[in-house]
């Protein structure tokens, strides 16, 4: 990790937050798969319209074979800013392989163009959307799932909070990497505060697009601070022992459990934020896959 730290500082590619969003977009997608495990081929691959608040919002279906599988609704992380589909594409199919799954990814609405709760928005509602199209779509809607990495694991916390408000009952909700807490203010956000791949000033910068001060303490934005976290779907958290949000991941874990939430915890040692992206650099990457995928085999009630 130390030796690929150093080289993405030799490329001297220039950081997010000295560029505006449109221009991070660009540079995220470019970079986003370099790290990546090459696209796997799949039986399906399909590109779907879902509705939301916001009008219609593009996703992609991802399956290992034509059989009545169950479904991971995936939201991808970029800070809800940046990130897509596309920079997602590799790691969604590896997810879809390895648990032998549907995989949706939603293209959720970005900030600042669509800022706090837009994208939360988009989300529960694609949520609703798949539990009713599911038949369909040839899925199994009895087995639904959520996840997401980093601001998409956000999402998906809240996505299992909104899903049992509605009386909707998933298999699983699997956190990777997740932001949880309201205020950045977390001892690992000091300690991993720069030269860590996320660094601090990265982070500032994606929540003032996203979202004002005023409204970081809503659950939403911060699931540990919901009032209730009882009667959730089980949990599967990954995160990073070198991460800025590795505190706040290991919280809303212990939240959980104090509820009465089972939670399956995998803490890699000596990676950083976005390691589950580096399949071709970074053992622990595949290690981590393969752990998600045992946690939806074993939600889904499938073999592992």
């Amino acid at each position: 990790m130390a030796e690929l730290l150093s080289r993405i500082h030799r490329a001297n590619r220039p950081h997010f937050h000295h560029l505006s969003p449109q221009q991070a977009r660009v540079a995220y997608r470019m970079g986003a798969e370099i790290l990546d495990l090459p696209r796997e081929p799949l039986a399906r691959v399909q590109d779907l319209q879902v509705p939301g608040p916001g009008g219609a919002r593009s996703a992609r279906l991802y399956a290992p074979s034509a059989e009545r599988l169950p479904v991971l609704l995936y939201f991808h992380g970029g800070g809800f800013t940046i990130g897509g589909i596309e920079t997602h594409d590799s790691l969604c199919r590896q997810l879809a392989l390895r648990a032998h799954c549907a995989v949706i990814s939603l293209d959720y609405r970005l900030a600042p163009e669509h800022r706090f709760p837009a994208a939360v928005d988009d989300c529960v509602a694609a949520l609703h959307w798949l539990v009713l199209e599911a038949d369909a779509l040839g899925l199994d809607p009895r087995r639904v799932a959520v996840g997401g990495d980093s601001a998409g694991g956000t999402l998906a916390a809240v996505a299992a909070l909104s899903a049992r408000d509605a009386g909707i009952p998933l298999a699983l909700q699997l956190l990777i990497t997740p932001g949880t807490c309201a205020r950045a203010d977390t001892e690992s956000h000091a300690r991993f505060a720069k030269g860590y791949l996320l660094d601090a000033e990265a982070i500032a910068w994606f929540f003032a697009h996203y979202i004002d001060d005023a409204q970081k303490d809503d659950w939403r934005f911060a699931p540990l601070h919901a009032e209730d976290h009882s009667g959730l779907a089980p949990a599967c958290l990954i995160l990073a022992e070198a991460d800025p949000l590795v505190d706040e991941g290991l919280a809303y874990g212990d939240t959980l459990r104090a509820a009465g939430t089972p939670v399956q915890l995998e803490l890699y040692r000596g990676v950083t934020h976005d390691f589950i992206k580096m399949g071709r650099m970074l053992p622990e990457a595949l290690a981590a896959q393969d752990a998600a995928a045992r946690a939806l085999r074993t939600a889904f009630g499938e073999s592992a």
